[in-house]
This record gives C-alpha cells, sequence and structure tokens, in this order.
C-alpha cells in the first residue's frame, strides 16, 4: 500500500477510536489530542518524538497555566490587556530561552501546548479562576489540557506505527 493511503487510513482509524474515547469520557479534550498529534508528526513522528513531544506541549502547558495564575492575580493592578500582555511577552522569551534544554526543545512543540491552555481557559466558561485553576479536578488546564495532549501523543504514535505496518510491501512469491 502506497504511504499516503497508509497513513490515511492509520490516522483515521486511530482518530475515530480516540474521538469515540474522549468523547465518551466527558472530560477530556479531543481537540487537545488532536493539537498533540499535529505536534507529534510536525517534529517528525517517530519513537524518539513520542517522549519529546510530550514534554515539550507540557512544559507549554505548565508555563501558561503559571501565566493565567499570573494574570489573575494581578498584584500590581496593572490594566488588565496591559498585564497580560507583559506576562506574555516574559513568558514566551522564558520558553523559547529553554529550548537549549534537550527535553524543551522543540519551541513549535511547546507553543501548541501553551496555545492550547489558553485556547482552553478563554473559552471554557468557569475555568479562568484561581480555584478551579488550583484544583484537583479535570477542571484544572493542568489535568485537562496536560492529559489530552499526553493521550493524543500516543494516539499518533499509534497511528504512526500503524501506517507504518500498512505501507510495507507485500513479499512477492
Amino acid at each position: 500500500m502506497n504511504q499516503t493511503t497508509a497513513t490515511a487510513l492509520g490516522v483515521g482509524i486511530f482518530g475515530g477510536l480516540a474521538t469515540f474515547l474522549y468523547m465518551s469520557s466527558g472530560t477530556v479534550l479531543i481537540w487537545a489530542a488532536f493539537v498533540a498529534w499535529a505536534s507529534f508528526f510536525a517534529i517528525g513522528g517517530t519513537r524518539a518524538q513520542v517522549a519529546l513531544n510530550i514534554t515539550c506541549n507540557l512544559f507549554g502547558v505548565v508555563v501558561a497555566w503559571a501565566v493565567g495564575l499570573l494574570i489573575l492575580a494581578n498584584p500590581f493592578g496593572i490594566a488588565v490587556p496591559v498585564w497580560a500582555g507583559l506576562m506574555v511577552l516574559i513568558s514566551v522569551v522564558i520558553y523559547i530561552s529553554a529550548s537549549v534544554i534537550p527535553a524543551f526543545s522543540s519551541v513549535p512543540a511547546v507553543t501548541f501546548g501553551y496555545a492550547a491552555t489558553f485556547a482552553y481557559i478563554s473559552q471554557t466558561p468557569g475555568v479562568f479562576s484561581i480555584g478551579t485553576m488550583l484544583s484537583l479536578s479535570f477542571s484544572n488546564v493542568l489535568v485537562n489540557v496536560g492529559l489530552s495532549m499526553i493521550g493524543g501523543t500516543l494516539f499518533a504514535y499509534g497511528s504512526a506505527w500503524l501506517s507504518g505496518v500498512l505501507a510495507k510491501p507485500v513479499a512477492e512469491t
């Protein structure tokens, strides 16, 4: 089977399975899983990138979570848009600078985790609060986006594996 067809089937099969499982859970976020999935393939899509994708996505989630808490705390009483902009500026400088550390070396994968975190806290009613962001619940962005992205990376790896199996040429007899 050619590689394009094999990839389409591998990603389609695992994508359908992930969608069913995520939507059945009622908690984890399929869109965050797909962001991590794309991130995995963007950084190479091989077994070697599984750990890198997970650590980079999670680093982005943690940095954005901390920024969210700082925005909410706003200890200096600065106008929220100005304060939020400053926090983003500082945090982006920090996470890009951290790319010299091998575990955080994929700036795009970190950015995907960072962006997914802000998508969740800015678009989901009731979760952008200090109480929720510090809770041990699936409403906490660290828990929900973090687990969703880890699962997305694992499903992505599964789809890459299946694509490789399907693309192997059949031996002629």
